[in-house]
């Protein structure tokens, strides 16, 4: 079968492969994903044991599904599913990133398949999944839809993804932008363009054009007073999460 186009970004992976080195680092350029990360993991074990039924106080409470992080970048999200018991695909356009990954893995004594390679490219394949992890990629690609499209043929029917981005407003610019980037300089300016986030409306409109059913959201929110981040059913004004379900 042809591989379908690609919806890379070529100077987007760029951005991410320069960075590749510092994934692990937690006062690096990737700061604010650490940061983040125990509140990301909180929400996406919470939808994954809710659709597929599992006990998260047990060994291994994702065993028998297999799940793609796609975006996977240094693997933060990809070693914690293996941990869990998923069978593990992290798939990066940025080639970069891989070799970082493969060896934090390695030294983690962490089985993941880690592969340069592309959305469209895994459906062309007719590769299919239970889960897939598709956090803070969509604002980077070049056409967010045909990227979702591809993302929703990778899923079994039944099959769950979880989709993170940024919201599109003064405040997030003020946040994601001017703060993250220029005030506090956790990442090199230009990482983010504020034309390409997505409202949590459009992202909806665009997982229900993809072939999606959209059956929550969720904010996540920094508290700058405590230096932490928490889920929020309200608002969604910055960074925000969704779970969709594939019919």
């Amino acid at each position: 079968m042809q591989a379908q186009q690609s919806t890379v970004d070529p100077s987007e992976v760029a951005k991410f492969e320069a960075m590749a080195a510092e994934w692990w680092d937690p006062n690096g350029k990737f700061k604010p994903l650490h940061m983040l990360n125990p509140c990301r993991l909180d929400y996406i074990t919470r939808q994954i044991a809710g659709e597929f039924d599992r006990d998260l106080a047990s060994s291994a409470p994702f065993s028998g599904l297999r799940l793609l992080d796609i975006g996977c970048g240094g693997g933060l999200l990809s070693e914690p599913m293996a941990r869990l018991g998923a069978e593990v695909i992290g798939a990066d356009a940025a080639a970069g990133n891989l070799p970082v990954a493969r060896i934090h893995a390695k030294q983690s004594g962490l089985d993941i398949d880690y592969r340069h390679t592309t959305a469209e490219d895994l459906a062309s394949a007719g590769e299919v999944f239970d889960v897939i992890l598709n956090m803070e990629v969509v604002e980077h690609v070049a056409d967010p839809l045909s990227y979702l499209t591809a993302t929703q043929k990778l899923l079994k029917p039944g099959g769950l993804q979880i989709c993170s981005t940024i919201n599109r407003n003064p405040k997030s610019y003020a946040m994601a932008i001017f703060g993250a980037e220029v005030v506090m300089r956790w990442l090199p300016r230009g990482t983010h363009e504020w034309s390409k986030f997505i409202t949590p409306d459009e992202l909806f409109d665009l997982l229900s054009q993809a072939g999606l059913s959209p059956v929550d959201r969720k904010g996540f929110v920094f508290n700058p007073l405590f230096w932490s981040w928490s889920i929020s059913d309200r608002d969604l004004s910055v960074n925000y999460v969704t779970t969709s379900i594939k019919s």
